[in-house]
C-alpha cells in the first residue's frame, strides 16, 4: 500500500520514523506492506532526520492527491485550507483519508464524513483528540451502542501543565505559563490553548462521535484558566478539590446536547483529579458500561504519530478488503444552552467586614433559588471574604446572582466563581 503524506513537521515525521521502524512487524502482522512514497512539504531544503525515499518531497499536494500511484492520503498539515480541498479531492477520487486535523474537523467533519459514506472510503482521525489515547474508535465502534450520558477530560496537555504547576509548586498562573512555554508545551502566543479554543474544538469531535449528532465548534462554550489564581487553588484544596480545565459534553433525557469547555472543581478522589503534567484524560459515563476513563500522552510528535499510524493500517486494510468503516448520518444536534446547565458552584466573594453582610448576601442567593451546601469566612483586616459552595443550581440562577451581588455596597468585589463538577 502506498501513502502519500501531507505534511513532515513534528508529526509527520515521528509518523515515517515510526513506520520505518515498525514496517516489518506490521507486516507479519496483517500482510499489509506500507510505503510511504510522496510527502507534499513547503520546504523541500529543510532536513527532515527521517527516511524518505529519493525524489519523494514535492510542494505539489494537490498532484499527490491525484496520483493514481498513491493508495492512501495521510494529512497532518492542520488548518481548515487547503486541508479540506486536499481531503475532499482524495474522498471523491476513491482513497481513504487519515488526519489529525481537530480544526477541520470540528467545523466541517460531517461534511466530509458524508463525502466519506458516498463514496465508499474510510475518513479516520483518531489523532485529531486526545493525541495517542485510543479515544474516538472506542467511541464510534465499541460503545457504539451504549447510551452515553456524558464524556468529560482533559484534552489540553498545557493548561493542565500549568495548573499542575500551580497545584504543586503555589506558581502564579504567569510564572507556570512562562514555564510551559520554555519546555515547548505552550505557543508563544498562548490564547487556543489556555481560553480553551483547543480543548472546544476537541470536544465538539467528541460529542459528534459520542451521541451521533452532528456539533461544531461555534457550538461550544469556553472559559479559560487565564484568570485562575493561587488563591483559587489554594481554597480548592482546603475543601478537598484540585481545579482542572474540563471539556464536556453532555445528553438530557430530550436528547439535547450541552458542550462547554471552562475550569472546574473536581474532588480529589475523582479520578481525572489525578492527572498531572501535560497528561491527558477522558472519563466516559454511560447507563449500560457505567464509567470508563482513558488516559495517556495527549500531545507529542511520537504518541500522535502512534494514533496516525493506527489509523493507516486501518484504512490500508479497509482498502485491500474493498471494505469501508462508515459513519452514518449525522443530524444537527439541538443544542442545550449554557444558562440552562446544571451544576453546583465555589463563589469567593470579598465584603466589608461588618454585621449583617452574611445577611444581605444570603439573601441574594435565596432571591434566586441558589441554596448555600457550606460556607466559610477568613478575616481580611477591614474586610472579611466569604467562600461559598452551593448545591446543584441553573446557570442562569447563578448568573443572575453573581449579578446582583456585585451591587450591593457590601460587596467589594466578586473574587472569582467555578463550577463544582462530579461531587
Amino acid at each position: 500500500m502506498r501513502v502519500g503524506l501531507l505534511g513532515c513537521g513534528n508529526v509527520g515525521a515521528a509518523l515515517v520514523d515510526l513506520l520505518d521502524r515498525q514496517r516489518d512487524a506490521i507486516a507479519a502482522r496483517t500482510g499489509l506492506r506500507l510505503e510511504i512514497t510522496r510527502v507534499a512539504v513547503r520546504n523541500l531544503e529543510k532536513a527532515r532526520g527521517v527516511p524518505l525515499p529519493a525524489g519523494a518531497l514535492t510542494h505539489d499536494s494537490a498532484g499527490l492527491v491525484a496520483d493514481p500511484d498513491i493508495d492512501v492520503v495521510v494529512e497532518v498539515i492542520g488548518g481548515i485550507e487547503p486541508a479540506r480541498t486536499l481531503l475532499l479531492d482524495a474522498i471523491k477520487s476513491g482513497k481513504p483519508v487519515v488526519t489529525a486535523n481537530k480544526e477541520l474537523l470540528a467545523n466541517m467533519g460531517v461534511d466530509l464524513f458524508e463525502a466519506a459514506g458516498a463514496s465508499g472510503v474510510d475518513l479516520l482521525f483518531e489523532a485529531a483528540v486526545a493525541g495517542g489515547i485510543p479515544l474516538i474508535r472506542p467511541l464510534r465502534e465499541s460503545l457504539v451502542g451504549e447510551p452515553l450520558r456524558r464524556v468529560m477530560g482533559i484534552v489540553n496537555g498545557t493548561t493542565n501543565y500549568i495548573l499542575t504547576r500551580m497545584s504543586e509548586e503555589g506558581a502564579g498562573y504567569a510564572d507556570a505559563l512562562a514555564e510551559a512555554q520554555n519546555l515547548g508545551y505552550a505557543e508563544r502566543d498562548p490564547t487556543a490553548d489556555v481560553e480553551g479554543y483547543d480543548a472546544g474544538a476537541k470536544v465538539a469531535i467528541i460529542a459528534t462521535i459520542a451521541f451521533g449528532v452532528s456539533v461544531v465548534a461555534g457550538d461550544v462554550y469556553h472559559e479559560g484558566i487565564s484568570g485562575m489564581t493561587a488563591d483559587d487553588i489554594d481554597f480548592a484544596h482546603r475543601l478537598g478539590y484540585e481545579v482542572k480545565l474540563l471539556a464536556i459534553a453532555e445528553r438530557d433525557d430530550d436528547g439535547r446536547v450541552a458542550v462547554r469547555v471552562h475550569p472546574a472543581m473536581l474532588p480529589k478522589t475523582h479520578p481525572l483529579a489525578t492527572v498531572r503534567d501535560s497528561f491527558n484524560a477522558v472519563f466516559v459515563e454511560g447507563d449500560a458500561v457505567g464509567q470508563l476513563m482513558f488516559y495517556g500522552r495527549g500531545a507529542g510528535g511520537a504518541p500522535t504519530a502512534s494514533a496516525v499510524l493506527g489509523d493507516l493500517i486501518d484504512a490500508a486494510a479497509n482498502r485491500r478488503r474493498g471494505t469501508s468503516a462508515n459513519l452514518g448520518a449525522f443530524p444537527r444536534a439541538a443544542i442545550r444552552p449554557i444558562d440552562e446547565v446544571r451544576s453546583e458552584y465555589y463563589l469567593n466573594i470579598d465584603v466589608v467586614d461588618r454585621p449583617g453582610v452574611l445577611h444581605s448576601v444570603s439573601g441574594v442567593f435565596a432571591e434566586h433559588g441558589v441554596s448555600i451546601r457550606s460556607m466559610e469566612q477568613e478575616g481580611l483586616g477591614d474586610e472579611a471574604r466569604l467562600v461559598f459552595i452551593t448545591h446543584e443550581a441553573q446557570e442562569s440562577a447563578m448568573q443572575a446572582t453573581l449579578r446582583d451581588l456585585r451591587e450591593l455596597d457590601v460587596v467589594d468585589r466578586v473574587t472569582s466563581m467555578l463550577r463544582v463538577i462530579g461531587a
